[in-house]
């Protein structure tokens, strides 16, 4: 098969290259190892795309439960469709301004903060809390169908059902609608190389080993995949310097039952960049509210469950081993960073009236970093090889901390218009 350009990964920096290409007219041929999932909306459709040991869920030396989705939309079908800028004056150090891409790609996505009759109780009671406290609590900008969205439930998690959650799969849809090829359940082996240039991919399918051919490949297979692959190519310079932003979920009780439980995560939040943690609320579902309880012996009546998320902006201190597997162990600066904001967390839990408060072993699921912009990447996001291209979290060249979705977009965005008619050669 001979087309354009071959994506590896579907996640946001995988959709938001395919789709301009696709745009223009070009031959896109995307290949996302996962299955395309039915959004029931269940717990049972999580597992498969997410909690599969060694495939998309991994355990560190240390004990960090490290996931990620892997189908069409990548980890974007599940998270919280949280929707924050990117760093602009970080990527122009790189020689990458990504202004006008980012208002692009606000421009065509449904982002705002959740209007107030979605808001469920316990976002409000702990933004009350919050606020008591003199901490600036602010809502924050989500990728949502609003119309469509419903104020009691939960399902964010699990793939909505309902067409309300924005999700980068929707992307590689509408690609696909103009022309492109998704085909799913492809594992990419490795880049094929010829005189110093990328022309094609080897992967595997339904059993059988196949090959591709393209003048461009762009890998985006995410932070563990991807420098995986970079190296499977022959690129073993890659795969060191990662970060996983390692998240805690502090947990309480409050004397009654604020609703039903089923309500919209991560509506209001706090980012604290000197400190480098991030705090927002954290309405779970009650079998990972279970899951996260149970992994420090204790048990949180899910109905009257109050919950906080933690998430610290860790240092390069990671790698990613043989078969994606990570290899990291958090510092004593990255343990710091959590302890302040999980102590920030059981202050506002308190002033909630939750009581019993209990905190989860960490876990993270945002790995990145490991093929960096800089380092491994000139302002084109071309690696040594030529024709060789990678748009993901693995980029990233400095510690994180922030959600990921729209900063990959952009800078999917800037790498498809680059490679397009009108961009850059």
């Amino acid at each position: 098969m001979k087309v354009d350009a071959i994506v590896v990964g579907s996640g946001p920096g995988g959709a938001s290259v395919a789709l301009p290409l696709a745009r223009e007219g070009a031959r896109v041929l995307v290949l996302e190892r996962g299955q395309a999932p039915k959004q029931c909306g269940t717990f049972s459709r999580l597992l498969p795309m997410a909690c599969i040991p060694g495939q998309s869920s991994f355990i560190s030396k240390d004990g960090m439960l490290i996931m990620r989705a892997l189908t069409p939309g990548g980890s974007g079908f599940i998270n919280y469709a949280t929707a924050g800028d990117p760093p602009l004056s970080l990527f122009r150090r790189h020689g990458i301004d990504l202004a006008q891409d980012l208002a692009a790609v606000r421009a065509e996505l449904p982002i705002a903060p959740l209007k107030a009759s979605l808001i469920g109780p316990r976002a409000r009671l702990l933004r009350e809390a919050a606020l008591a406290l003199k901490l600036p609590w602010q809502a924050q900008e989500k990728l949502i169908e609003q119309a469509n969205c419903r104020s009691d439930c939960h399902r964010c998690t699990y793939g909505c059902p309902f067409q309300a959650k924005w999700h980068p799969g929707l992307w590689v849809q509408e690609a696909v609608r103009l022309g492109a090829r998704l085909e799913t359940g492809a594992r990419v082996e490795r880049v094929i190389e010829r005189q110093g240039r990328a022309v094609g991919v080897r992967y595997r399918q339904g059993g059988r080993w196949q090959e591709a051919w393209a003048n461009r490949v762009i890998v985006a297979a995410g932070g563990l995949g991807s420098p995986a692959i970079l190296r499977r190519s022959g690129l073993t310079e890659v795969g060191e310097s990662l970060f996983v932003d390692p998240v805690l979920a502090v947990m309480g009780e409050l004397p009654t039952a604020p609703g039903s439980g089923r309500e919209f995560p991560m509506v209001f939040g706090l980012h604290a960049p000197e400190q480098g943690y991030l705090l927002t609320d954290l309405a779970l579902p009650a079998p990972l509210l279970h899951l996260f309880a149970a992994q420090v012996g204790r048990r949180i009546d899910p109905h009257r469950s109050l919950c906080l998320m933690v998430k610290g902006r860790d240092s390069l201190t990671g790698r990613v081993g043989p078969l994606e597997w990570p290899v990291k162990s958090l510092s004593g600066q990255d343990k710091q960073v959590l302890a302040i904001g999980r102590q920030q967390a059981e202050a506002i839990l308190c002033q909630a009236g939750a009581t019993r408060l209990v905190c989860s072993h960490p876990f993270a699921a945002h790995p990145g970093g490991s093929v960096a912009l800089g380092g491994h990447l000139d302002e084109g996001l071309e690696t040594r090889l030529r024709g060789l291209h990678l748009c993901d979290a693995s980029l990233i060249p400095e510690p994180w901390g922030l959600p990921p979705t729209l900063p990959l977009l952009t800078l999917g965005r800037y790498l498809g218009r680059r490679l397009g008619k009108g961009g850059a050669p």
